[in-house]
């Protein structure tokens, strides 16, 4: 378990790489993915990731400003009326492609934590004229929505740059609706890395030296309570690390049967049992 100066150590490196690659949008630019989660020698965005139609559905900037490992969107399943989550939303891409999908009985929520990115994002929204988005300020460890708020959790290569991923785990289940889902792009590294190996591979913030193993990630999401948990790779990174979709439900309640208890005398039942 990460120290709380440990945990905002790594929190001001990925802030400072983030707040880098708004700049660089906002200086008519666009963030390259050696601004933010992948490797130093990388000098692609991903923008890649997201067709041509998907693309033509945001602003300029937005597209810029993407630089995540996967397109959750295509993933998520998205329904009219849906109440979505991006955590680590950066420029809005994500967000706003959701706002889309969810419709205007929908909403669509970001949160991160860099100020110069939020402030990106809700200049996107503006110029997407998309009235259904709200960007929030905050960390995913911490998430600033009450319990059971939510219906689709999506992320895009950001869970990874956590120093406490299971605090995200947690905290994600806790503002799913039961029946919620989530549908996520991250990094994941083959279980037989060891640290060190994870190590060698790139630094914390790259994406890769804190990166959970395949088997440590399904075993976080089991134990803050996801079920249903299904991860995919879609391509190698770099040796022994892949980008990956995740998938995980959060179980509804077993059904209660009501059932009356008779306490067979006089004719009168007793009281109500739940069992």
């Amino acid at each position: 378990m990460p120290t709380s100066k440990e945990l905002e150590e790594v929190r001001e490196r990925v802030r400072a790489r983030y707040a880098q690659a708004a700049n660089a949008v906002t200086g008519g630019g666009i963030a390259t993915c050696s601004d933010s989660c992948k490797g130093e020698d990388e000098t692609g965005t991903g923008s890649e990731l997201y067709g041509a139609a998907e693309q033509s559905e945001v602003p300029e900037d937005a597209v810029s400003a993407s630089l995540g490992c996967g397109n959750p969107i295509a993933v998520a399943d998205l329904q009219p009326g849906e109440t979505v989550l991006d955590l680590g939303s950066g420029g809005g891409i994500d967000v706003l492609l959701s706002g889309r999908r969810v419709g205007p009985a929908g909403k669509a929520y970001g949160l991160d934590m860099t100020e110069e990115m939020l402030n990106l994002a809700r200049d996107n929204a503006a110029n997407a004229g998309a009235t259904n988005v709200e960007f929030l300020n905050g960390h995913i460890e911490s998430i600033p929505l009450p319990g059971e708020s939510v219906d689709v959790i999506i992320s895009n290569c950001v869970i990874n740059l956590s120093g406490n991923r299971a605090a995200v785990f947690a905290e994600s289940f806790r503002v799913l609706r039961p029946g919620g889902r989530i549908g996520v792009s991250d990094i994941l590294a083959e279980d037989h890395l060891t640290d060190a190996d994870r190590t060698e591979r790139g630094s914390h913030i790259g994406c890769i030296a804190g990166v959970l193993s395949f088997t440590e990630y399904q075993d976080g999401l089991a134990m803050a309570g996801f079920t249903g948990i299904s991860i995919t790779p879609t391509h190698q990174v770099i040796d022994g690390m892949h980008s990956a979709i995740i998938r995980a439900t959060k179980p509804r309640p077993p059904d209660r049967v009501h059932r009356r208890r008779d306490c067979g005398f006089r004719g009168v039942s007793g009281p109500d049992h739940w069992i």
